[in-house]
């Protein structure tokens, strides 16, 4: 039964993982004919139809209006993180980046939450933290330099300031996100209600609510980004999590996503792999997982010392 239940949350993962390998291709493509605002609109609605969908299967459409007025406040706020200000800013970012770059970067999000849980959560760091960050970030300069480390000369400035805005973003809202009580998928969902009349006006502001002109292509991108990068990916994730009896071995499978973006990036945006990105990303990874590694080891190497 243990092994049926692994078997089914390894399927539901490798689901999430195969929808995040694809949205960094779908992004590029989008923002060929929609401005990053435009984007996140459409991605935004079609995503609570997504949600709304799944809970009206799971017989918890009704919760969403039965809410304490501090739930609702409490998803105005994380609304405005995600997916308003996250999403800006990285979308802006992948429209002046190459998306392999833009990808890429992205992925130093989970550094940032290590370092941001200090202040926030009160949370200790240890050695193996900073080694971690140091590779995370050598990574991240080979990415933005090319490969010219010497130099230190952005291919794109604004933009790599741009991407890594998004990740101290992103590891904000995923900090507060841990002492959240709400059903994750209803959260999800009042998180992008709320969020939509902020998107609304922002696209009012900016002139840029006119969809008429707006070819097929772009809108067909940005429905796809809404259905798999902010609804079924987040859905899957969790049912694979709540089936896991190893999550650690289920963890490891976000690091393939990367790797298999790349794949779809060159073989669907035609964009020409750098190595400094594999390098660079390699880097990332590396950091990340060596990470992992100390803070699993962490309570047995304690108890060795104990005893």
């Amino acid at each position: 039964m243990r092994q049926l239940s692994q078997k089914i949350a390894t399927y539901y993962g490798v689901a999430a993982v195969l929808c995040w390998s694809t949205v960094a291709t779908a992004f590029k493509i989008s923002l060929q004919y929609l401005t990053p605002v435009q984007l996140i609109l459409v991605a935004s609605t079609v995503s609570i139809v997504v949600l709304v969908i799944w809970l009206a299967t799971q017989g918890k459409l009704s919760e969403l209006w039965k809410q304490q007025k501090n739930v609702y406040i409490v998803s105005i706020l994380f609304g405005f993180l995600n997916p308003t200000l996250y999403y800006v800013l990285l979308f802006e970012a992948y429209d002046r980046l190459p998306a392999q770059e833009a990808q890429a970067l992205n992925y130093s999000w989970a550094i940032v939450m290590t370092f941001l849980a200090v202040p926030i959560l009160k949370q200790k760091l240890h050695w193996y933290d900073y080694l971690a960050a140091a590779m995370c970030y050598l990574g991240v300069v080979v990415i933005a330099t090319r490969g010219d480390l010497l130099s230190m000369d952005f291919a794109n400035q604004i933009g790599v300031v741009l991407a890594l805005l998004s990740t101290v973003v992103w590891a904000t809202y995923w900090i507060f996100n841990q002492k959240d009580k709400r059903d994750p998928i209803l959260g999800l969902c009042l998180n992008f209600i709320f969020a939509l009349p902020m998107l609304i006006v922002l696209a009012l502001l900016k002139g840029e609510l006119n969809f008429i002109d707006v070819q097929w292509k772009g809108l067909f991108a940005g429905v796809y980004v809404g259905v798999f990068e902010m609804g079924l990916a987040f859905i899957f994730w969790l049912a694979a999590m709540k089936r896991a009896e190893n999550t650690a071995r289920l963890a490891n499978l976000i690091f393939v996503s990367p790797f298999l973006s790349l794949v779809f990036i060159y073989l669907i945006l035609g964009e020409a792999i750098l190595p400094s990105t594999v390098t660079g990303l390699v880097l990332i990874i590396l950091g990340l997982v060596s990470q992992q590694w100390f803070t699993s080891m962490r309570p047995k190497v304690k108890l060795l010392d104990e005893g």
